[in-house]
Formats: structure tokens, C-alpha cells, sequence
């Protein structure tokens, strides 16, 4: 008689008589694990695993038969293709206005006046009398070099001075005297002539001793180092204590000056040719005369802003070109000129500068968002839905932006729907849901309109917040005190 060996899992199987036989859960708990079972028992396992597979197949049947019906009745549904709904996207009318048009250069700021301060006598530098980074006024004492070799110089060229002066006197003297003489007969003409050369040539050794005392005054004048302008002192190069002035003049320090304030920029020939019409224009109108008044005389206006800055806050003029072009770059050196007045100064040397100068207004100019507008190998175009709500591309000329809008010079006409949201899902032929917006509301300005406003619902949303918050610790305290306690 086999021996049964039953095993326990999540799915049972019962090992018998080297075969093993699937069963449910159910099932597997009459299996339990005995060491010996009588015939009666071997039967009855017999009978119930007959009894699962008569059900197992019986449950098959009647999925395969549930499963040809619903076949049978599919194949009677006829298949209809239904179109995806169109997309939606955001159409707003180029906004048409008046805009002046402009010409953009980039510069670089410089100082109308920097002077560097230097040692013009050798010596020892004795102290400084400035703070580094300061304003200064010209004429300031700003070093003083060791003065007692100068002083001693200037004492001795002033004996010298009047040792010849007292020689000249002498001269005058046995002039006179000889011209007596001469004239009594007692002496010869030889001696007028002599004393009458060494009178001269005396006065010419007092002009030459007056000279070295001059020199000597500016070499001792020259131990004041003072400021040659007014402005912004830099820091000093060399401590007091230090020997300057012996081989070279040695840099003591700069001196800037930041008010008005210059902007170097380059015109490329194609902007020069616009900007020289709108200069000859600008001469006749004032009656100027190109041979002497200057390029500041025709005012022509600049606008200047820093790469901080929104815009071109800053206005100034334009105030020197050079001769000629550039043969290299093709381009023409333009100086403008701005007013920089406050303090501490906006603009100092050397900054990266935005320039723009204008040309002409243009009446009933049209502006779109840029964010309308696409680009591929052909240029740049635009999507405008039609009046059947299908998507054209329009290829467009870009000109300047004008308070966050880009100026459309060719390409596009009023009234026109461009799509300003959803472009992605705008195809050229594809059929859209246009929702129509205002392009004004894309504009700098009103963006900016839009943020406070945004601000204050905030705020109010923070304050109901910090109202609720206050009031919750309030009720806590309640339950506390009437002995409630919160469930967690």
C-alpha cells in the first residue's frame, strides 16, 4: 500500500505515489499530515479528487461558452472612426500703436577725466593726506615729499640771485664813471666800452640766477603733491617712508572724475548712413555750421541702461564720432555724453552699457507677443487661425520690441488672430478651439499692473490663514480648561 505524504502551502500539493496533484486551499486542509491512513481513508481522497476535476472542467465550459457569445455579438457592432475634439489654444489681435523706432548699439562707460598723480621731484615720501575712495576738490593736499633739499636749493639760487644783482650795480657803477672820464678827456673810450659789455652781460647772469630761483620755488612747490581735479581719489600706490621719484616719476594714485559720464559705442555703416541723415536734418534745422559747431551742438538724444536695469532710464546726447570708419570692423567710434549727478554715481568706468538712439515714429504699428512667435530654415513666421478656425502660417519681418512686444514691419495685417498660447499644439491646415485674449495683457507694463495685484490676494489669503491659526490655540485652551481632550 503507497504511504501518503501530504504537504502544506499556499498552494497545496499532495505528493502520492510520486505523482503530484493540484488543489485548492480549501481542499489542502483534509490533507493533514498522519502517519498512517487505513484503506477507507485512501478512498475518500480518491472520490473528492474526482469531484474537483469534474468542477474545474465544468467551469471552463462555461467561460468558453460566455466567451463565443460575447465574440458573436461583437461582430455585429459596426467599428466608427470618431475624431479627436480640436485644440485648444489662445488667438488674440496685434495691438497697433504709434512707436518710435530705434537704433541699438552696445558701449562701455568712461570717465570724462582720469588723471594719474605722480612724483615730479625725488625724494622721500613724508605723509599722505587723503582718505582712499573719497571725493576730493581740486587742489587738495593729497602727499607732501620731504621738502628740506628743495628749501635748501631755493636759498641757495636766491644768493646767487643777489650776488649778481650786486655785481650789476658794480658794473653800472665804473660805467658811469668811465663815461666821465671819457667825456673830460682823461680816459679812453676802450674803458666805456668794456664797463658798458660787463653791465650786460652782469644783467643777463641776474636773469639766468632769477630763472634757477624760479625752478628752485617749483621743485619745493613740487614736494605738495595736490589734486590736478576734483573727484573720486583712488587708493594710494605708495606708502609714506618710500623713496619716489628717481628713475621714473613714480604713480602716487589716481583721480576720476564721474560727473558727466562718457559711453563709447561702435555704428556699423548701414545705421551710420540712417543716423547721418537725421544729423544733416538736425543742422539745417538749427542753423549750424558742421565746420565749427560740434556733434553735441544738434543734440541728437541717447537713452542708456545697465544690465540691471528695465529700459533705458538714463538720457544723454551724442557728443563726439570719429573721422573716419574703421577699415577692420567697418564700424565708427560714437562718444555719448550723460548726466550722472547723483551720489554715490550710478555709472562709474567701465560698465557694460545698453545704447539706443532714435530714428523716426511709426504710426499704426503692429505688436505681437514674442512669445507668438516661431522660427524654422525658412525664418520667422506666425500662426493665424482663419475665420473657419484652421491654422495658417504666416512668414513675418521682425522689427524692435517695444514694452515686452515684438514689432511686426511686413507679414501680417490689423485684425488678424494670432496665436499666442498653444502653439505646440497648432499645425499649419489643422483645424483649432480658439479662445480669444487681449495682447495688451502681455506687455511689460501690464504684467507689472498684475503682480501687486497678486500680492495683496496673497497677503489677504495669509492673513485669514494667520486669523485661522490664532483662533484654533484659542478653542484648545477652551477644551483644556472644561477637562476635554482631543482624539487624535
Amino acid at each position: 500500500m503507497p504511504r501518503l505524504s501530504p504537504r502544506r502551502s499556499c498552494f497545496s500539493r499532495t505528493e502520492w505515489d510520486g505523482v503530484k496533484w493540484p488543489v485548492s486551499g480549501a481542499q489542502s486542509l483534509y490533507y493533514q499530515p498522519q502517519r498512517r491512513r487505513n484503506l477507507g481513508n485512501i478512498a475518500m481522497e480518491t472520490e473528492l479528487l474526482g469531484i474537483y476535476r469534474f468542477n474545474m472542467f465544468k467551469t471552463i465550459s462555461c467561460l468558453g461558452g460566455l466567451l463565443a457569445a460575447g465574440l458573436l455579438s461583437a461582430c455585429e457592432e459596426e467599428n466608427a472612426y470618431v475624431p479627436p475634439p480640436a485644440p485648444a489654444v489662445s488667438i488674440a489681435q496685434p495691438l497697433q500703436q504709434t512707436v518710435t523706432e530705434y537704433l541699438e548699439f552696445t558701449g562701455t562707460t568712461v570717465a570724462v577725466e582720469s588723471v594719474e598723480v605722480r612724483a615730479r621731484v625725488p625724494g622721500f615720501l613724508e605723509s599722505m593726506h587723503f582718505k582712499p575712495g573719497t571725493r576730493i576738490k581740486q587742489g587738495d593736499l593729497l602727499f607732501v615729499i620731504d621738502p628740506r633739499e628743495y628749501e635748501a636749493d631755493l636759498s641757495a639760487a636766491k644768493a646767487e640771485q643777489n650776488s649778481a644783482r650786486a655785481l650789476v650795480k658794480q658794473a653800472e657803477t665804473e660805467l658811469k664813471r668811465a663815461e666821465i672820464l671819457f667825456k673830460r678827456k682823461a680816459g679812453t673810450e676802450v674803458k666805456v666800452v668794456e664797463w658798458r659789455t660787463e653791465r650786460d652781460v652782469r644783467r643777463a647772469a641776474v636773469k639766468e640766477k632769477q630763472a634757477r630761483v624760479a625752478r628752485a620755488e617749483l621743485n619745493l612747490g613740487y614736494t605738495q603733491v595736490a589734486a590736478p581735479i576734483g573727484g573720486r581719489v583712488s587708493r594710494n600706490l605708495v606708502d609714506p617712508g618710500n623713496l619716489v621719484g628717481v628713475a621714473e616719476a613714480t604713480l602716487l594714485t589716481t583721480v576720476t572724475r564721474y560727473d558727466p559720464m562718457f559711453v563709447y559705442f561702435d555704428v556699423n555703416e548701414r545705421d551710420l548712413l540712417r543716423v547721418l541723415e537725421i544729423f544733416r536734418a538736425r543742422v539745417k534745422e538749427r542753423g549750424l555750421d558742421p565746420r565749427s559747431d560740434t556733434a553735441r551742438d544738434a543734440e541728437l538724444p541717447l537713452y542708456l541702461g545697465l544690465s540691471n536695469e528695465a529700459g533705458y532710464p538714463h538720457e544723454g546726447l551724442v557728443d563726439f564720432a570719429e573721422s573716419g570708419l574703421d577699415a577692420g570692423t567697418g564700424t565708427l567710434q560714437v562718444r555719448g555724453v550723460f548726466a550722472n549727478e547723483s551720489t554715490p554715481p550710478v555709472l562709474i568706468p567701465g560698465l557694460f552699457a545698453r545704447v539706443r538712439m532714435p530714428i523716426q515714429e511709426r504710426a499704426g504699428a503692429l505688436l505681437v507677443s514674442e512669445r507668438a512667435i516661431g522660427s524654422d530654415q525658412e525664418g520667422r513666421y506666425l500662426l493665424v487661425v482663419n475665420s473657419d478656425k484652421v491654422v495658417e502660417k504666416r512668414p513675418v519681418r521682425t522689427g524692435q520690441l517695444e514694452d515686452g512686444l515684438q514689432v511686426i514691419e511686413a507679414g501680417l495685417e490689423p485684425g488678424a488672430w494670432v496665436v499666442v498660447n498653444g502653439l505646440q499644439r497648432a499645425r499649419q491646415g489643422a483645424t483649432v478651439a480658439p479662445e480669444e485674449i487681449e495682447m495688451a495683457s502681455f506687455t511689460i507694463s501690464a504684467r507689472r499692473g498684475a503682480a501687486p495685484a497678486r500680492t495683496d490676494e496673497a497677503t489677504a489669503a495669509g492673513g485669514e490663514d494667520t486669523a485661522e491659526a490664532r483662533v484654533e490655540p484659542a478653542a484648545e485652551t477652551a477644551a483644556k480648561s472644561d477637562g476635554q481632550t482631543e482624539t487624535p
